[in-house]
């Protein structure tokens, strides 16, 4: 089981080259990344350090858009996402003393903009996505601003039992449930697998 506290004390201790500390924590669909990051940032604000968590979800393009360019059932590959709006957001974060951020609300299937502060007493932020380390045009032009990166890795046949969960969670019957997982999540799950550069620390989840 990965201690948030010890990854919390190491991060701490990273040197930032912007006005706070960016983490970026990736790693395939289902690996327990928002879980993992919110948990850090708890660790490490309870340890004097103010930190806080941020999804790259809050950058999904909207169902309406991806509808228009045939896109709706791969939503959450690589180019269902905002990169550039995500990319302007990262920048802030290493500049500025306040920066609103969108969320994404997964019981509405839709991301809302506006809707969480970071402010200027906060240190570091931990940037939690799949495709934050992935080596392709667009988000290779995020690793400049990475202080730290941290990798979750899960075997395939856990990703893709967590990935059914989910969707059962979401109300799809058993069959549809397996085919969203196999038809999407686990080709994401591949691609980002295959295709992110190395971190610095590679955690291995089961």
């Amino acid at each position: 089981m990965t201690d948030p506290g010890r990854i919390a004390a190491k991060i701490s201790t990273a040197p930032r080259k912007g006005r706070r500390r960016l983490v970026a924590l990736a790693g395939p669909p289902a690996s327990g990344k928002s879980t993992l990051a919110e948990k850090i940032a708890t660790a490490m604000t309870k340890a004097g350090s103010r930190a806080e968590a941020v999804a790259m979800d809050g950058f999904h393009l909207d169902n309406r858009l991806l509808d228009a360019r045939g896109l709706i059932a791969r939503k959450g590959a690589p180019e269902t996402f905002d990169v550039a709006g995500f990319s302007a957001l990262i920048g802030r974060l290493a500049s500025e003393a306040a920066v609103i951020c969108p969320v994404f609300d997964r019981a509405r299937d839709c991301a809302i903009a506006g809707a969480v502060e970071i402010g200027p007493d906060c240190g570091t932020v931990i940037i939690e996505g799949n495709y934050l380390l992935l080596d392709a045009p667009g988000w290779r032009d995020l690793h400049a601003f990475w202080d730290v990166t941290v990798w979750l890795n899960v075997p395939m046949d856990i990703l893709r039992q967590r990935s059914i969960d989910r969707w059962l969670t979401h109300g799809l019957d058993p069959v549809a449930a397996e085919l969203r997982a196999d038809g999407n999540d686990m080709a994401n799950a591949r691609l980002v697998s295959e295709g992110s550069v190395s971190a610095d620390m590679v955690l291995d989840q089961v």
